[in-house]
């Protein structure tokens, strides 16, 4: 395996150690040790917890990005393709990429500078959402709602029903082919 691959299996470690354990569990031993390597090994890659988290937060805004961009690229629809990218791409990052989600709350607890990428990364969405062709009040409402949806599950204050959950969806969808 390549350097960036072991990169990316420590970060999820360290994202499932905060999933399963929390945050205040993550430390390098237990990221280290969910990833089967040793703490010097880790430590090649990341030299302290905040070097992790960032690159938890980076991967994520990262990854991210791409899959916004490339669903707003291949969308046939000029008029709101970015507002349906973004609801497509979070709708299925909540069950893809949960854990990695975690590196959010565990940037806003070791050092809420380290949110940064994901910052930006939004400032580039709204930006796009409110140049998208629909009204940017309604773009930015649809992203919003997203959010919430999204968010209320990272901090597992609220699971909608899925059934209830997909109405949602499309019927944010629906508002930006209007």
């Amino acid at each position: 395996m390549g350097r960036y691959s072991k990169k990316v299996e420590i970060l999820h470690a360290a994202s499932k150690v905060v999933s399963e354990q929390g945050i205040f569990n993550l430390t390098l031993e237990a990221a280290a040790k969910e990833a089967g390597i040793s703490k010097g090994g880790l430590l090649y890659h990341y030299p302290s917890k905040e070097a992790l988290v960032q690159g938890m937060v980076e991967h994520l805004a990262q990854n991210y990005q791409e899959k916004i961009r490339h669903n707003a690229e291949i969308d046939q629809e000029a008029k709101g393709r970015w507002t349906r990218s973004f609801l497509d791409v979070t709708f299925n990052q909540s069950y893809e990429n949960k854990d990695m989600n975690a590196g959010l709350l565990a940037a806003k607890a070791v050092n809420s500078d380290l949110l940064q990428p994901i910052r930006e990364a939004y400032a580039n969405w709204q930006h796009e959402i409110e140049n998208d062709g629909l009204d940017p009040v309604k773009a930015t409402i649809i992203r919003l709602a997203i959010d919430g949806i999204w968010l209320s599950e990272l901090f597992d204050i609220y699971q909608i029903e899925e059934e209830k959950k997909d109405e949602v969806y499309r019927t944010l969808k629906a508002w930006t082919e209007e």
